[in-house]
């Protein structure tokens, strides 16, 4: 296999999961538990770029399906989020009537009904079938395709240049980072803005965040390999911020490379941050598997006792990253009673690989349970506070990723 990016051939693997179906493949009945596909689950650093990535196995086409049950508008963080982001990018970059944006993979619609409402003139781009009919329903002109140069073309004959194009949370999940690049470089306005939202690489590696590892994640960023990127494409980025969501991300400002624009000094800053953690050392890397392994034996150790003594055992969220942990640690439904998700896209259906049902939230309450093991740790606080009403009962709420954590 060879880097995403600069072609170099990659020798370095730095993580092994082991084999799991693809995270948000959910499954419809229990007829398709003996069909499921399974692949291995590796990452891999370029010793050149730097760039971390997952071991070559799936087409996007099989990852992001029709019935793909990702849908951001189910939470409320997400949905804030992106609000805020819209008031505030619409002040900085003065947008209005006469502007154009497009989103990159803009799911449900979540973020673009807000430019709907600002009266911003807009355009989705999503793949996914059930989400780009979601979008529809909302009023958002959106196309149902992958985001790439043959569709850049398609937009600038047929819409003006971009002068905002956003990509959130969309950049770790393309195979052919060069091409999906020069797609954003071809549509932007010669005065534009790119804003792209990913999760942080050095988070991964500080905080050990192996669960954020699946296959639709075929790259795992860093201000230093993005800028690399950018630079081949003739794009520059000019600004970086720190946003909270994934457990902690960068929000990229990007314009093309002979715009007169002023470089913020936030990432110079952030550029020192990674090489003083280690980014470009291979060496800090060869971690991630044994506090991986730690957490499995630790995770392992702790639900099987629960069971000896009879416990009943939850789940929330039905989200990719607790699939990830669940099958390295290939934990199934005789230890996880159910998981209960806010998505009606999910719910009824069964996790890939552990095969535990997916339930309404309101079975938290109708069921009995003891332990509550929360797997998108990175929203603990929304759900903590939906189900303040379990705590006060006496259920216990806990993650794994990091060792086992009462919250």
């Amino acid at each position: 296999m060879k880097c995403r990016f600069c072609d170099t051939i990659l020798k370095e693997k730095i993580l092994d999961l082991g084999k799991s179906p693809p995270s948000n493949a959910y499954l419809k009945n229990e007829s398709s538990f003996e069909t499921e596909k399974y692949f291995p689950l590796k990452l891999f650093i370029c010793e050149k770029c730097f760039l971390v990535q997952t071991e070559d196995h799936n087409l996007p086409d099989e990852l992001f399906t029709a019935d793909y049950a990702y849908f951001s508008g189910t939470s409320e963080t997400f949905v804030k989020h992106a609000k805020i982001y819209v008031d505030e990018i619409t002040k900085k970059l003065n947008l209005n009537k006469d502007s154009f944006v497009v989103e990159i993979a803009s799911n449900d619609g979540y973020l673009l009904k807000n430019f709907i409402n600002k009266k911003i003139p807009c355009l989705g781009i999503e793949p996914t079938k059930s989400t780009y009919e979601k979008s529809l329903e909302l009023n958002i002109p959106t196309l149902n395709d992958f985001f790439g140069t043959k569709i850049s073309d398609h937009i600038n004959n047929s819409f003006q240049k971009a002068d905002l194009v956003i990509g959130n949370n969309v950049y770790a999940h393309v195979p052919n980072i060069n091409d999906f690049t020069n797609g954003i470089k071809k549509i932007l306005n010669k005065n534009g803005t790119v804003t792209l939202e990913f999760p942080h690489l050095l988070n991964l590696v500080k905080n050990n965040l192996f669960d954020t590892v699946y296959h639709e994640h075929y790259s795992y960023l860093s201000l230093y390999t993005v800028i690399r990127i950018f630079n081949k494409h003739n794009l520059k980025i000019y600004n970086v911020e720190k946003i909270s969501t994934h457990g902690g991300s960068l929000r990229i400002y990007g314009c093309h490379d002979d715009e007169n624009i002023k470089i913020n000094e936030n990432i110079n800053t952030i550029l020192k941050e990674e090489e003083d953690n280690g980014l470009l050392n291979i060496k800090k890397y060869k971690n991630l598997q044994t506090v991986a392994d730690k957490v499995k034996i630790e995770f392992l150790e702790f639900v099987n006792q629960l069971k000896k003594e009879n416990k009943i055992i939850a789940a929330y969220g039905a989200a990719a990253k607790g699939n990830t942990l669940l099958n390295f640690c290939n934990v199934k439904n005789d230890i996880i009673d159910f998981v209960c998700d806010a998505s009606e896209a999910k719910q009824n259906k069964f996790l890939p690989g552990s095969h535990i049902k997916i339930l309404n939230p309101s079975f938290l309450y109708k069921k009995k349970v003891d332990y509550v093991l929360i797997l998108p740790w990175n929203i603990k606080e929304e759900i903590l506070n939906n189900f303040s009403s379990l705590k006060d009962r006496g259920v216990i709420f806990f993650t794994a990723i990091n060792g086992i954590e009462m919250v």
